[in-house]
């Protein structure tokens, strides 16, 4: 009886292959981000994105080969042994590629563990250098990175600012502080004056004693490097009632639409460096039509996470297959206008920067000067 079950059942796959039919199949997508806690606006940002292109690509008529297409989101609360718990549960969900993850501390690790299952990984958020120094081959970046950040930070500081003097304070986190240690280094090396480098804990409420010190020294800039809007924006509120008058300049962790929505006008006139988007472009007009309605307005990351989902299943569909050799050698070939940027990786998986200084006036965003110009927007 058994015996004639098993042939029974093997005809009948004999015959569904004959006549075309495909077994279902589905491409899984993990993101990584902090999905709770104070960095949750930007894990959303980035779930969201990647649920965006997913939405794109199967409005587009999906991806041949898979009947769905799945994302599956972890919260990493940017905690480095919970994001290595995250990467083990998304390899226990057998995903075939993850977005991710926003802190470089949780990137670091995580990606350690994916890289042994052999898993491409694209970092939306992830600035710090290591990301993609360490030689991992299914490691990519769709932002920027830290050193290319810091030298446009510096640059801005000379050139526009013509500033003598620079008080810093991070937060401690692996990108935080090794981007503000960054720019302490090449901002003394170049001149500048560095009267201070603070530091302050996640989660910290109240400033007061290092802004003390910020307005007792009086620096022509006040460097702000934080994990997240929501801090600069607690920052920026005490800065002002302390009548801090330095030129406030923070970095990309710091630029999401809650800075403004917490500091109101304590916001007014900081600048900030972030990697250029052209919002008239039509991969991003495309992007924003789809996300817009369903999520509000785009966060820091959304579009980078949507770009880093989209690349994944451009070189997902040209390979014709997830594994992960094919995969990567389609995702070196991309060459194509993405929603925030050109994408085109380098051979260690960076994507390039781009960042020039934006400024908060009148409770907007706006592009404020080019660093390869030297001229305002």
């Amino acid at each position: 009886m058994k015996r004639l079950f098993t042939t029974v059942l093997l005809t009948a796959a004999i015959m569904m292959l004959g006549s075309g039919m495909v077994f279902a199949k589905t491409l899984k997508i993990g993101t990584m981000g902090p999905l709770t806690g104070p960095y949750a606006a930007d894990g959303n940002d980035i779930k969201n994105g990647a649920l965006t292109a997913v939405e794109v690509v199967k409005a587009n008529g999906g991806i041949p080969g898979f009947d769905s297409i799945e994302v599956l989101p972890q919260d990493t609360a940017c905690e480095p042994r919970q994001a290595v718990a995250t990467a083990n549960k998304l390899i226990n969900e057998e995903v075939n590629g993850v977005v991710g993850a926003y802190c470089s501390s949780s990137t670091l690790p995580a990606s350690e563990v994916l890289d042994e299952e052999s898993i491409v990984m694209i970092t939306p958020a992830s600035t710090n250098e290591k990301v993609t120094s360490r030689g991992l081959p299914y490691m990519f970046r769709m932002c920027g990175r830290d050193d290319d950040q810091g030298a446009i930070a510096l640059k801005f500081m000379l050139d526009k600012l013509g500033a003598k003097s620079v008080y810093i304070v991070d937060d401690k986190t692996a990108y935080s502080q090794g981007l503000a240690d960054g720019v302490e280094k090449i901002a003394s090396e170049a001149g500048i004056k560095v009267l201070g480098h603070e530091h302050v804990n996640q989660g910290d409420k109240d400033f007061s004693a290092i802004l003390t010190k910020v307005k007792n020294t009086n620096p022509d800039v006040f460097y702000m490097s934080m994990q997240n809007s929501a801090t600069g924006a607690l920052m920026l509120i005490q800065a002002k009632r302390m009548g801090i008058k330095a030129a406030r300049l923070a970095q990309d962790a710091v630029y999401h639409p809650q800075l403004i929505e917490i500091a109101k006008d304590a916001a007014d006139g900081v600048y900030l460096t972030f990697g250029y988007i052209d919002d008239n472009a039509p991969a991003y007009k495309e992007f924003y039509a789809k996300y817009q309605p369903k999520f509000g307005s785009p966060g820091a990351y959304s579009g980078y996470a949507y770009d880093s989902a989209m690349a994944y299943m451009k070189a997902v569909k040209a390979a014709g297959s997830t594994d992960p050799e094919k995969v990567k050698a389609e995702l070196m070939k991309l060459d194509y206008d993405g929603a925030t940027k050109h994408i085109k990786f380098k051979p260690n998986g960076d994507s390039g920067s781009n960042y020039i200084i934006r400024k908060v006036e009148d409770g907007k965003f706006v592009n404020y000067w080019n660093p390869a110009t030297g001229k305002l927007y």
